[in-house]
């Protein structure tokens, strides 16, 4: 089969790389340095799924009509590379994958001819120089759209994904990715400190600070009559416990996240952006939350000031001491 994706960072690279490896047909956008290296030498990827080098065709925009597309960028840049890449994506199946909550909904105002669905990558990659991918951490895709049934697009998407990597089409999308919103919690804090994720969670102060924010986001979504989709070991029980219970018994579920993470660190996306000069999407993630809770009425103070730290991190080019953090919080989570 043809199948573009566009985006091959560290999420696309390792859908594009796993795709190739079992025989599809693959073209990937890309730009800079990393498109000439993937131009050169291949997408090379290794870590938990193995090693393989994709020879794929790539380029700025996809060259050639697809049969199944893969939108794998930050969320912050969905729009324009729909834009730019529309020509060649009418009439066919678009998988977005991407975190927040506003992507599937934007591809599919954009693109009323297409076939939209939504995707939940719950394994951890990064990339780590042009043209080079790896998986820390191996997990499940998640497919599908709207709170009901998933659609037969998300079906036969997911059937083909699944024989390159684990992926599965899920009723409740909507609740999945708000389960993935919680999930994501986890992102801030390396954005903002330079450490790891299971550094952060390692840290008694920082895995405090990102319980709360859990908390707070999490009963964000039970206020907007959510349920939340099981993925992730995590579901809609786990986590109404999480928004009731006292915060130091919902930290449970942040070591319990650093646990299934593994040895091998996990910088997160958001760091990963910000070490690469990038503007993050972090106004999709904790920011989502700030939006979502306004809203209803409702604040979200937690989550407005990890996404304000992060934007500092982002303009002032130096990573904030954990003791500096956890001051700057103490107001907002005593």
């Amino acid at each position: 089969m043809r199948i573009g994706v566009i985006g091959a960072g560290a999420i696309g690279g390792a859908v594009a790389s796993l795709l190739d490896r079992v025989g599809h047909l693959v073209e990937v956008t890309a730009r800079g340095e990393h498109l000439a290296a993937i131009r050169a030498d291949g997408l090379r990827l290794d870590g938990g799924w193995g090693e393989h080098t994709a020879r794929v065709e790539a380029a700025e925009t996809l060259q050639s009509t697809p049969e199944l597309v893969f939108l794998c960028t930050k969320a912050q840049d969905a729009r324009t590379a729909i834009e730019e890449n529309a020509h060649v994506l009418r009439g066919v199946t678009v998988v977005v994958v991407q975190n927040g909550l506003a992507g599937l909904r934007e591809a599919a105002g954009l693109l009323p001819d297409s076939d939209c669905v939504g995707a939940l990558a719950l394994y951890a990659s990064s990339y780590l120089s042009p043209g080079r991918i790896t998986v820390t951490t191996t997990a499940n895709t998640y497919l599908g759209a709207g709170d009901g049934a998933p659609p037969e697009a998300a079906v036969e998407a997911a059937r083909i994904l699944d024989v390159a990597m684990p992926a599965f089409a899920v009723e409740n999308f909507t609740g999945c990715q708000w389960t993935k919103l919680i999930v994501n919690q986890v992102n801030a804090m390396p954005a903002i400190t330079g450490l790891s994720v299971q550094q952060t969670l390692a840290d008694r102060r920082l895995r405090a600070i990102v319980t709360a924010s859990m908390q707070e986001a999490t009963r964000i979504g039970l206020d907007h009559g959510i349920r939340y989709g099981s993925i992730q070991g995590l579901d809609h029980r786990i986590l109404r416990f999480v928004a009731a219970a006292p915060r130091w018994a919902a930290q449970v579920v942040p070591l319990l996240m650093k646990r299934r993470m593994g040895a091998t660190p996990n910088p997160g996306s958001t760091l990963q952006s910000i070490r690469r000069g990038q503007r993050s999407e972090i106004d999709y993630l904790n920011g989502a939350v700030v939006a979502e809770a306004a809203a209803i009425g409702r604040g979200a103070p937690i989550n407005a000031e990890l996404t304000a730290l992060v934007h500092e991190v982002e303009e002032r080019g130096g990573f904030l001491a954990p003791e500096a953090v956890a001051e700057r919080l103490r107001p907002l989570t005593a």
